[in-house]
């Protein structure tokens, strides 16, 4: 059967190149919602994280959430059909009836192992019945003398119901001179009650005596069939009844379609799966699970009835930071402490927005209303994300009340904010190994002004050395980025902690440098830009940068 655990779940999610925020405030909102709901909440990240998160996961003994880069529905997420796959040796009139009992016109039919072997349809069946001049069809099939019982609803009397027909035609025996003429070696013959028509059909070599309108069959004759090796089967059907079910103990394996299977994988987007429908004729299309086992059917119909992936966003409310997919997701909560921005649900959501400096600290506050006592690792988690928001409450986004959160959380998890802080901080800004692409994602943001589409990436470093390092990096790799980007200028905010200021990277349109020098009022030239005091990307850099672009 087809698990659809996965459809309940509801996916707490952070934005495209998750901070530490991002990461612990999804972390601890799932936790959160687990202990007052039903509904179960999984964690999930929409990019890879930073050493500093890494840092703070390992220091804590927190899993890493699961990757989602894409909350576009896939198969798993409609009413799959769970059709069982059948047997290849089924009989086309068995197969017939099952298609009539389950109102369905394809059957997959299946190995024991549950693998896909092909597909049989009404539009088959119907194709082999009206091949009237085929009178070996059980023969080239192989036909199970069990399935011939089967069909005519008969008794067989002479013979091993395993065995298989492999040769001869289908006839109907009329008169003995008939006979003589068309019974070869190997056929079947279908006979009435005329004893004479019985025995010549045997002794002309027939491999199969079908004995119509339930007429009894003297033992003599028996002794006879067993003698020349011919199975005999007795029916109630007349010859005319009979002489049209006999083609259709054939085995459907025989008229299944084997080759170019339309198939769909309970992963692939439904997107896809609909223009692969329109292009095709077939009604019904067979679903393999992750270890490609057939798991049942879908129609047309099936993609109306589609189960929406459930989402709650944390730390963000921008289209342009959220995970692939998310319009076609159904948002059911946004907990964020920035700027209000441009994205749009399909109908109303918890929203919860608040101007404190992490998210981290809203959730603390949710704790506490909820009841919920706050473990020791969630307490770590949720404090290392306030550090890391705030820069050790050093960010003009600082509140006191997340200061003041901090310090619970710190006693909860038994740590030193100074000292731990300073560990986090040191972890993140480790560049061993890093190239300039990986140091300019790790915390990086798009962001939508207007008609102008902007990026900006930031890293805070405590030491002189990670930050001279940073800077060479990066400044010989923006240019490069703005070529093959869709932004139409990149930033990246090379912070100290220790001195609190930035020194702006940047790479655009020939407007950039008289863009910064205007909206900061410094002097910009040749990609670089000093900003004294400036710390935060969502308070200090993004508003004044907005107003200036804006205004052309």
């Amino acid at each position: 059967m087809f698990d659809t655990t996965k459809q309940r779940i509801i996916r707490v999610i952070g934005h495209r190149n998750p901070d530490t925020d991002s990461i612990c405030s999804a972390i601890s909102y799932a936790y959160l919602k687990n202990q007052i709901s039903d509904e179960p909440y999984e964690p999930r990240r929409a990019g890879e994280i930073s050493r500093e998160t890494q840092f703070v996961l390992n220091h804590f003994h927190a899993d890493l959430p699961k990757l989602s880069v894409d909350m576009s529905p896939t198969i798993s997420y409609i009413d799959i059909r769970q059709e069982a796959g059948v047997d290849g040796q089924m009989s086309t009139r068995a197969a017939w009836q099952l298609m009539n009992e389950h109102n369905i016109d394809t059957l997959c039919v299946t190995d024991e192992d549950n693998n896909l072997r092909g597909l049989i349809t009404v539009r088959d069946i119907a194709n082999a019945n009206m091949d009237l001049s085929d009178t070996g069809v059980l023969a080239k099939s192989h036909t199970s003398y069990r399935n011939l019982i089967e069909v005519l609803d008969g008794k067989m009397l002479v013979g091993d119901p395993e065995g298989r027909i492999t040769t001869g035609h289908i006839l109907v025996g009329t008169s003995p001179e008939a006979m003589e003429e068309l019974v070869r070696a190997g056929d079947l013959v279908m006979v009435t009650n005329r004893y004479e028509a019985q025995m010549c059909a045997i002794d002309y070599g027939a491999s199969c005596l079908v004995v119509c309108m339930g007429s009894e069959v003297p033992k003599m004759l028996i002794e006879r069939a067993r003698q020349m090796n011919c199975t005999v089967i007795q029916t109630q059907y007349d010859t005319y009844a009979a002489a049209r079910l006999v083609s259709m103990a054939a085995p459907i394996e025989h008229f299944m379609v084997r080759e170019n299977l339309m198939t769909f994988n309970v992963n692939t987007p439904i997107e896809e799966a609909r223009k692969i429908m329109a292009s095709v004729r077939h009604r019904y299309f067979p679903i393999l699970d992750k270890e490609g086992h057939y798991c049942g059917v879908i129609s047309r119909r099936n993609l109306l009835n589609m189960h929406r992936k459930k989402v709650i966003l944390v730390d963000h409310n921008e289209k342009s930071q959220a995970v692939e997919g998310l319009e076609e997701a159904q948002i059911l909560e946004v907990i964020d402490h920035h700027r209000i921005g441009t994205l749009e649900t399909s109908g109303p959501v918890y929203f919860r927005n608040e101007p404190v400096g992490c998210t981290a600290t809203i959730l603390y506050t949710m704790f506490g209303e909820n009841k919920v006592e706050i473990p020791q690792k969630i307490a770590g988690l949720l404090l290392s994300a306030i550090l890391s928001d705030t820069l050790m409450f050093h960010s003009p986004t600082c509140t006191i009340v997340d200061k003041a959160a901090a310090k619970d959380l710190a006693a909860i998890a038994g740590e030193d904010i100074e000292a731990y802080g300073r560990k986090m901080f040191e972890a993140g800004e480790d560049l061993t190994g890093r190239d300039a692409d990986d140091i300019l994602h790790t915390d990086f943001k798009e962001f939508s002004i207007g008609e102008h589409n902007i990026s900006v990436g930031q890293g805070f470093f405590m030491s002189e050395k990670a930050y001279d390092a940073a800077e060479g990096l990066i400044a010989a790799y923006l240019p490069q980025v703005i070529e093959h980007s869709g932004s139409e200028m990149i930033f990246y905010m090379l912070t100290s902690i220790p001195k609190q200021d930035t020194l702006l990277l940047y790479a655009g349109g020939r407007d950039a440098d008289e863009i910064i020098s205007e909206a900061f009022g410094v002097a910009a030239a040749g990609g670089k830009a000093y900003l004294p005091g400036v710390v935060s990307r969502k308070k200090q850099l993004i508003p004044p940068v907005r107003e200036r672009l804006l205004a052309e």
